[in-house]
């Protein structure tokens, strides 16, 4: 090929498809998830010289499920690309989902071609414009010689700004002739972050060196950072108790003294009774958001006058919620282990650090019992609690566990404990079902030696069962633990406790899951009673195949309403509907 010297270095002549193959390839990436399309056929036909897998799906939500998790398992920003129009319209909802989780992701987004935009031509749409409000930026693709340019960017801003970015490319754009350098990733991109301002971290110092009762709540961000062993200098030195973000369970290890696991829905009762306490909260790598941090159980526990430290990489995300005393702009770990320098020199209080060591153990047997006893109430078949009892107690240490939304998925926030980071991955607040199994298909991708356990509830199931077809094609051995009740339980429980058991789409007649997996080629076994699932789900992991276990659970055991802060009573003004007005159940 021609080259040309260029005071960065040597341009050499490739096509517009060479050139972004290139970029990916430099950029370290190994999968590109999808559906094959005409627009990009030119740059997919490359993939496979290039070392670059293509994981075709059955459809492109899924894709963007399955790049979200590889990210939160590898930290490697995950990439996605689909046909124009419809099939990037897809990917709407998971693209959302991944830009509310602040996963960095690129989203290749072939477009109508130049010579026909504004015709409405076949699969014409402005995706620029549908994506514009889900990502943290929009990179159009304005001439085919700035292809790379415009991939690069798309790159440096999705790992800066931690979200999914789209990269809009005509189709027309794939052919002809650029002259360009592909160049490393450090030469345009910059990974590593500060600590922060050193008078803030002086005051945040100051303020938890004078704490009556400090509190540490460990995020998304220290999980990013691999910042867990900073956190736990900071709380053993302080006696300070840590619990995890709202679905985040794996941000500091469960099996710690100090850990009084998860806030937020359906978390940990020890949690919320110890943060109660706090008069110093110091808040790392999280956002601290509005429903992860609402009562629960009755618990008004997000204290109201304790000073608040939050570190985050995002300025956006300081303060949005809730005042701050101090504000950190930077990066979990670092922030983290200047804290850590300051609190050295500083001696707590020996008698004070017992007594709170003390209060943190007994509410965290007090939850313990709680639990069990909460799962050993038989069900008709079987309680969820017990099923997600019996589930945790066979979890390997590295197993890594996704959860969808929905009723028992909700309730497996008390349930799931993790030793190790990178091992819960949750569909988190923007709350979409059918998050769960794709994202084990990613997350197994991401980490394969590791098992890989969805808990899907059977309305989700609905939802993402089609890529059980995926996972045997591509040799995925992943294992979908779906809960069975026959309802979209999370919606019924609202149906119960807000409109007088009055049920309005919340049944569903389900086939046999197990039988309809196994037509698909995977494994798949039903389960009737609470003993037969650890065995079962031991031997799914041995097998190391696609499984589908069809977990029969009971239908009228319901955790508290999801959205409790978002419902009210029902009043009816019109004659006609007076019956159904919360005052005239009774008559």
């Amino acid at each position: 090929m021609a080259e040309t010297k260029t005071l960065r270095g040597t341009k050499v002549k490739m096509t517009p498809s060479e050139a972004i193959v290139e970029t990916l390839v430099a950029e370290g990436v190994k999968h590109i998830s999808g559906i094959l399309g005409s627009a990009f056929m030119d740059m997919l036909d490359l993939l496979p010289t290039a070392g670059i897998r293509f994981i075709g799906v059955r459809h492109e939500q899924s894709a963007a499920h399955m790049e979200d998790a590889y990210c939160r398992v590898s930290g490697v920003a995950g990439v996605v690309i689909g046909q124009n129009g419809p099939g990037m319209t897809n990917m709407v909802t998971s693209v959302a989902a991944a830009n509310q989780a602040h996963t960095p992701m690129v989203v290749i987004s072939p477009s109508a071609g130049t010579p026909t935009v504004g015709w409405d031509g076949f699969q014409e749409c402005d995706q620029v414009s549908v994506f514009k409000a889900i990502t943290k930026e929009t990179v159009r693709v304005t001439h085919p010689g700035r292809v790379a340019d415009c991939l690069r960017t798309a790159f440096r801003i999705a790992y800066a700004e931690r979200g999914p970015v789209l990269f809009d490319i005509p189709r027309d754009y794939f052919y002809g002739e650029v002259e360009d350098q592909i160049l490393k990733p450090h030469q345009y991109r910059v990974d590593s972050r500060g600590c922060g301002s050193s008078e803030s971290l002086d005051r945040a110092a100051e303020i938890l060196a004078n704490a009556e009762y400090p509190v540490i709540i460990s995020g998304r961000g220290t999980v990013d950072s691999d910042g867990i062993e900073e956190i736990r200098d900071i709380a053993e030195h302080l006696t300070a108790p840590v619990a995890v973000s709202y679905m985040h369970n794996d941000a500091f290890p469960a099996d710690h003294p100090l850990a009084v696991g998860p806030i937020g829905y359906m978390g940990s009762k020890a949690a919320m009774n110890t943060l109660k306490k706090a008069d110093v909260i110091l808040a790392v790598g999280t956002r601290l958001s509005v429903f992860g941090t609402l009562p629960c159980y009755d618990i008004d526990y997000f204290p109201k006058d304790a000073q608040i430290i939050q570190i985050d990489i995002n300025p956006r995300q300081i303060a949005r919620t809730h005042p701050v005393e101090v504000g950190i702009i930077g990066d979990a770990r670092e922030a983290s282990r200047e804290i850590m320098k300051r609190l050295k020199d500083i001696k707590p209080n020996p008698k004070q650090e017992n007594l709170r060591l003390g209060e943190i153990t007994n509410e965290k047997q007090k939850w313990e019992q709680e639990l069990v006893d909460l799962a050993m109430i038989d069900g008709t078949p079987i309680n969820p609690r017990r099923a997600l009892l019996e589930l945790t107690k066979v979890l390997p240490e590295n197993a890594i566990v996704t959860t969808d939304i929905g009723n028992v998925s909700s309730t497996a926030n008390a349930y799931l404990k993790f030793n190790r980071s990178r091992r819960h991955i949750a569909a988190l607040t923007f709350g979409n079902t059918g998050f769960a199994y794709p994202s084990a298909l990613g997350a197994k991708l991401a980490e394969p030696n590791a098992p890989v356990i969805a808990i899907v509830g059977d309305g989700a199931w609905g939802m993402s069962l089609h890529e059980v077809s995926t996972a045997v094609e591509e040799n995925i051995p992943v294992i979908a633990c779906v809960f069975n009740n026959n309802a979209w339980c999370a919606e019924k429980k609202n149906q119960v406790d807000f409109y007088n058991n009055r049920f309005v789409g919340a049944d569903i007649q389900n086939p046999d899951f197990a039988e309809v997996a196994r037509s698909m080629g995977a494994v798949g076994i039903r389960v009737e009673t609470p003993e037969e699932l650890g065995p079962v789900i031991e031997a799914a992991i041995k097998s190391n195949k696609p499984t589908v276990i069809d977990i029969q659970v009971d239908g009228t055991q319901l955790a508290p309403p999801f959205r409790k802060d978002a419902l009210k009573m029902p009043t009816r003004l019109l004659a006609k509907y007076s019956h159904l007005d919360h005052k005239n159940w009774d008559k």
